[in-house]
């Protein structure tokens, strides 16, 4: 596999705003006017940040990916060559084919979890939950070891105003302050804006009065949940003013013309914007893939879409020197079925089906893995959740062998062994 130039690697970008902070009280630096101002340049700087384009139901990898044309697997549409040479990827997705050089595609997962529920919380946190213990997902994760604990800007925010069934996010034992805000009602923030009725002196009253009855209602008390509740209520007066992220009439309207007008684009083009403003995780979810029938209408209607976004949004990236620290993920549940069933459909499949990873930490242009000519399983670099999930931490600087821990109970990162695929990681 060749290296490509212009990709970050974790040791180039190891520090952390966290880490970074740490370092400046350290060293005594205050930082005022324009000492704040680079602070906060630098901070930004640091920063790393994540989008998943959470393709809700099941892509076919075999529509995206991973094609098979001439196969009997293989369905209608052929296979183009990417910038890559000897690479080639569904005719659905040409924009991405012309600019591969910054997406890995992983094309040997074999997570064993066909069922939308459990495939889709293992897809989320890495692993499977245990009997005791609720794991915390990926953004939940990725708020607490890049988020900064002053952040006028939320550390994970879930766009789900399509998908369908119940939300898998969470952030399990990382306790609330780690959790989403979630939007699955609207584009903006619910219960976020001051209401109209109350002048901005009585609301900062009304603040100040809770404030003071939590902390007497705190006194005496130890608890870890009431500590994490607390914590997250602390930052509400930062969060209201992060509102003005979640607006697109404040982008010009030649970038919103860039992206498009669904629903889909514009969700990522804010996603775009509130890591722009460090934001550490955004999951944009796109549905519903869930084609038992009419496989081919259905992804020759929403893989183009997919194209036309993911393509614009790493474009975009890249030109706002974004891209070196952002790692912009494309995952699902689980992939399609190579057999075509008597709807014309493909059933759900986890055996061996597709992603990608484009951006911060990964080599572009680049495929690991490989499936026999039909679809039906993966012949060269199996991986399964915990060891994909190794791979992002790494690439993003974080050890993925480190432990968290509850109580006095070590909970590794990721399953115990765990290694992350260094052949994919720049």
């Amino acid at each position: 596999m060749t290296r490509r130039s212009g990709i970050c690697t974790p040791e180039d970008h190891a520090a952390s705003r966290r880490q970074f902070l740490g370092a400046a009280a350290a060293s005594g630096i205050t930082a005022f006017g324009a000492q704040a101002s680079a602070l906060a340049g630098e901070l930004k700087k640091q920063g790393k940040s994540v989008i998943m384009l959470w393709l809700a139901g099941g892509a076919s990898q075999l529509e995206t990916f991973d094609p098979k044309p001439g196969a009997v697997t293989g369905g209608p549409f052929r296979s183009i060559q990417t910038s890559t040479a000897g690479v080639r990827i569904s005719e659905l997705m040409p924009k991405l084919a012309k600019r591969l050089h910054d997406t890995c595609i992983i094309r040997s997962l074999n997570t064993k979890n066909a069922d939308h529920g459990g495939g889709a919380d293992l897809m989320m946190r890495g692993r499977r939950d245990d009997a005791s213990l609720r794991f915390p997902d990926l953004g939940a994760v990725l708020a607490r070891e890049l988020g900064a604990s002053d952040s006028k800007v939320p550390d994970y925010v879930s766009f789900y105003l399509q998908t369908e069934g119940r939300n898998f996010a969470g952030s399990g034992f990382l306790g609330a302050r780690f959790g989403p805000m979630q939007l699955s009602q609207g584009m903006t923030p619910e219960n976020l804006s001051k209401p109209d009725n109350i002048s901005a002196s009585d609301f900062a009253d009304r603040m100040a009065l809770r404030d003071s009855w939590s902390r007497a209602f705190e006194q005496g008390r130890i608890s870890s949940s009431l500590g994490s509740h607390q914590q997250a209520f602390a930052r509400v007066g930062g969060l209201m003013e992060s509102q003005k992220l979640f607006d697109l009439a404040g982008e010009s309207s030649k970038t919103r013309e860039l992206y498009g007008p669904t629903q889909f684009a514009e969700q990522v083009l804010i996603a775009r914007r509130l890591v722009e403003a460090g934001v550490p995780f955004v999951r944009v979810g796109r549905a519903w893939w869930d084609s038992h029938g009419q496989n081919f209408e259905t992804h020759q209607e929403m893989v183009p879409e997919l194209d036309h976004v993911m393509t614009t949004l790493l474009e975009d990236l890249k030109q706002r020197g974004m891209l070196r620290n952002t790692l912009v993920l494309t995952l699902s549940e689980f992939g399609r079925t190579p057999g075509i069933n008597s709807s014309l459909g493909r059933d759900h499949f986890a055996s061996a089906w597709s992603c990608s990873l484009s951006g911060c930490g990964v080599i572009g242009g680049s495929v690991y893995g490989k499936t026999d000519d039909r679809g039906d399983k993966v012949v060269d670099g199996e991986i399964g959740a915990a060891r994909l999930f190794a791979t992002i931490y790494k690439a993003l600087g974080i050890n993925p062998q480190k432990n968290y821990y509850v109580g006095s109970r070590p909970v590794p990162l990721t399953d115990p062994g765990t290694e992350p695929v260094k052949e994919v990681l720049a």
